[in-house]
C-alpha cells in the first residue's frame, strides 16, 4: 500500500514489516485515563437524568471520543517506543486527564479548564505529526490539512470557554460540528486541498485492537460502578440479585460483540481495498453509539441496584431500555457498513427490549433488567449456535 511505503523507513513511524502490529504498553496505560473519563460521563448522566442532562453527557461523550480517535489514528502510524513520540502521548495523556477532571463542571465554572485541555491536546498531538514527517515525504499534507482544522476548531472551543453560558453552547456546538465534518470532508484545506482516504492507510490488526480494548475499558468502567454502588449500600438479597444482574447483562455485552463482531470486523478492515475510508466510517463514526449504549446500561445498572424494588418510569425506565436498545443499534449500523447487511436477530431483540416499556409501571426495576438481561441472553446463545454450526459444516466440506 502507498502509505507503508511512504511511512515505513522514518525513525518515528512504526515499521511495516507486513505482520500484524499489536497494542504497545503505552497505549494501554494511555487508556487508563479514558476510564477515568467513561467514569465521569456515567455519573454525570446519573446525577442529571434529565433530557438538558442527556444531552450534555452525549455532547461531552463525544468530545471525549474525538481526543481518544485521533491519538489511535496516531499510533497507528507512529511508533510508541520512540522517545519523543512517548513523551508527546504522556503530554497528551495529561490534557486528556485534566479535560475527564472537568467535565462534571465542563458548562460551567470548568469550562476554560474544560476547552483549553482538549485544544491543548488536539493541537500539541497534530502539531507533532507534522514536525516529525520529513518535508519531502507524502503524507506531511495530510498532516498539515488535519493540522489546520485542528486549529479552527480550536479557535471556537476556546472562545466558547471563556464565552456567557448562552453564547458557549451554540459556539462549542459550531466548534464539535467542525470537528465531526473534517474527516468526512476530507480535511479541505485552501491551498492545500484535500485527502483522500486512500491516503489514511492503516494497520487493520492494530486498528480494530485499539477500538475492541475502548470497548473493554467501556465494559470495565460499568462493573466498577456497579460493583462501588452495591459496596456503598446496605448489602442484603435484591442487591446481590441485581449486581448479578448487572454484571451478567455486561457480560452478554462483551458476548455480542467479542464473540463474532469484534474478529470478523478485524479480518474485514485488514483486506479491505480502502481501509482508512472504511475506518474512518465504521469505527471513527459508528462505534460511538456502541460506546454510548454501554455508558446508559452502566447508569441503569446503578439505578437498579440502589432502587430494586422501584417501579420504574420516566427517565429510569428511558436508560433500562434505551441503553440496550442503543447498543443493538450501533452494532446493526456497524455491521451495516462493514459487510453490508443487517442481522434480523439484532433487529428482532432491540424490538423486544422496546416492547418492554409498557411493563414498566407494573414490574419493578430488578425484574424488567431481568428480562432485558434474558433477552440478551437468547440473542447471544443463538448468534454462538449459528456460528458454532457453520464452524462444523466448514470445517466436514474441508475434510
Amino acid at each position: 500500500m502507498a502509505m507503508v511505503r511512504l511511512v515505513s523507513g522514518h525513525r518515528h513511524f512504526r515499521q511495516r514489516t507486513g505482520e500484524e502490529q499489536r497494542a504497545t504498553w503505552l497505549e494501554l496505560f494511555f487508556d487508563l485515563v479514558f476510564v477515568f473519563a467513561v467514569t465521569q460521563l456515567s455519573h454525570l448522566l446519573l446525577d442529571h437524568l434529565t433530557l438538558r442532562g442527556a444531552l450534555q453527557t452525549l455532547f461531552l461523550l463525544l468530545v471525549v471520543w474525538w481526543a481518544w480517535i485521533y491519538t489511535t489514528w496516531m499510533t497507528n502510524w507512529f511508533d510508541p517506543d520512540s522517545v519523543l513520540v512517548r513523551v508527546v502521548l504522556l503530554a497528551v495523556m495529561g490534557s486528556s486527564l485534566l479535560m475527564a477532571v472537568a467535565i462534571p463542571e465542563a458548562f460551567g465554572h470548568l469550562a476554560p479548564v474544560f476547552a483549553c485541555s482538549y485544544v491543548a491536546l488536539q493541537v500539541v498531538r497534530n502539531t507533532f505529526n507534522v514536525y516529525a514527517t520529513p518535508p519531502d515525504d507524502d503524507f506531511q499534507i495530510v498532516f498539515q490539512r488535519i493540522l489546520a482544522w485542528s486549529l479552527a476548531s480550536g479557535a471556537l472551543w476556546l472562545a466558547g470557554g471563556f464565552a456567557p453560558e448562552g453564547a458557549r453552547t451554540w459556539l462549542w456546538i459550531a466548534a464539535l460540528a467542525v470537528d465531526y465534518l473534517a474527516p468526512s470532508l476530507g480535511y479541505w484545506t485552501p491551498r492545500l486541498g484535500r485527502s483522500a482516504t486512500t491516503d489514511w492507510e492503516i494497520e487493520g490488526a492494530h486498528f480494530a485492537e485499539r477500538f475492541q480494548l475502548f470497548i473493554i475499558i467501556a465494559l470495565g468502567e460499568s462493573i466498577v460502578a456497579t460493583g462501588a454502588t452495591a459496596s456503598s449500600l446496605a448489602f442484603d438479597l435484591p442487591i446481590g440479585t441485581a449486581l448479578m444482574v448487572a454484571f451478567a447483562t455486561s457480560a452478554a455485552l462483551w458476548w455480542l460483540y467479542f464473540d463474532e463482531v469484534g474478529w470478523r470486523a478485524q479480518r474485514f478492515l485488514s483486506q479491505a481495498h480502502d481501509s482508512g475510508e472504511l475506518a474512518r466510517d465504521a469505527y471513527t463514526y459508528l462505534h460511538t453509539p456502541i460506546v454510548a449504549g454501554i455508558i446508559i446500561v452502566a447508569v441503569a445498572d446503578e439505578l437498579v441496584i440502589a432502587h430494586p424494588g422501584s417501579s420504574p418510569e420516566g427517565a429510569e425506565l428511558a436508560v433500562i431500555l434505551g441503553g440496550p436498545v442503543l447498543y443493538l443499534m450501533g452494532h446493526t449500523l456497524f455491521r451495516l457498513r462493514m459487510i453490508h447487511n443487517v442481522s434480523r436477530k439484532r433487529l428482532l431483540a432491540a424490538a423486544a427490549i422496546t416492547a418492554l416499556a409498557p411493563l414498566g409501571g407494573v414490574l419493578s426495576s430488578l425484574a424488567l433488567a431481568a428480562c432485558v438481561l434474558a433477552i440478551l441472553t437468547i440473542l447471544a446463545a443463538a448468534e454462538t449456535r449459528n456460528r458454532l454450526i457453520s464452524a462444523a459444516r466448514s470445517t466436514a466440506s474441508a475434510a
